[in-house]
């Protein structure tokens, strides 16, 4: 007896073969260069009761070794404070840090914000406290560093006039 060989067993295999590339290639970019998952962080409280930031802290959090992405995230950020608020910088009004979350030293910072990976963190201190979120949108924009300086520009001039939206 012969066995008849299927001819859509090829197909099939390709197609699963071609779903687990793709789940184990999803797995792989949520990681990030960390190798922890990204998760989602709130934005502060939005409340139109609150007054204008008294100061704010730019910091973008990394690992030892650093992805292009990651470096391109924080060499813009940091370019974005020196060139739009050098005024605010030299007033200690906004800080701006490059924060290896990695080290012993830095681990206090990591907690207060909620580090989980490389990322570029906001907190503003006012009259109601202190208020902190990860901007998610600035890895949008890498590609374009003339949109992400824009951006991020627009998002610090919010925060100094106390709009958290």
């Amino acid at each position: 007896m012969q066995v008849q060989k299927s001819s859509y067993l090829l197909p099939n295999c390709i197609v699963g073969l071609f779903a687990i590339v793709v789940l184990l290639a999803g797995i792989i970019a949520s990681a990030g260069c960390t190798g922890q998952a990204q998760e989602a962080k709130a934005a502060p409280t939005s409340s139109s009761s609150l007054g204008s930031g008294d100061k704010i802290e730019v910091y973008h959090f990394h690992p030892i070794r650093q992805c292009s992405s990651c470096t391109a995230v924080g060499n813009y950020a940091e370019e974005t404070v020196k060139t739009y608020f050098a005024d605010e910088v030299a007033s200690g009004k906004i800080v701006f840090a490059h924060i290896n979350a990695e080290l012993a030293e830095n681990q206090a910072l990591v907690e207060k914000y909620e580090v989980t990976g490389s990322s570029l963190w906001i907190g503003v201190y006012d009259a109601s406290g202190f208020h902190k979120e990860e901007n998610l949108n600035v890895w949008y924009k890498i590609n374009n560093k003339q949109e992400y300086m824009d951006y991020l520009k627009g998002v610090l001039e919010k925060r100094l006039a106390g709009d958290f939206t």
